[in-house]
């Protein structure tokens, strides 16, 4: 299970390595392009049942830590489906995209 630790202080979003590796090339794309948008998912740890939603900025660090240290192949069609939904909406469900073993993982707890 892969990290995306956002801003540096926040806890780490837990992500698959294979959606975290199509992740780190969307996030990727949109800052090199200077575009900012949300991101929003459903926290796997601690209490917090709801979403959680962050602004992404270029000026706001990032860091990808994979559990795997070899590379992972990415998908075109992939990347392509969530770049169709990030452009078309402004925000990035990563929920939407995470692997099936992941996806069950994340049903909101009472």
């Amino acid at each position: 299970m892969g990290r995306l630790r956002y801003d540096g202080t926040s806890e780490p979003i837990l992500i698959d390595d294979a959606t975290l590796a199509h992740l780190k090339v969307i996030v990727g794309t949109k800052l090199r392009r200077q575009e900012s948008f949300m991101m929003t998912w459903h926290p796997r740890e601690g209490g917090d049942t709801g979403r959680l939603t962050v602004w992404i900025h270029p000026a706001i660090p990032l860091q990808f830590l994979f559990t795997s240290a070899e590379s992972l192949p990415v998908e075109k069609h992939r990347i392509e489906e969530m770049m169709r939904g990030l452009n078309a909406t402004g925000e990035l469900v990563i929920d939407d995209y995470l692997e099936p073993s992941v996806a069950s993982d994340s049903t909101p707890r009472a």
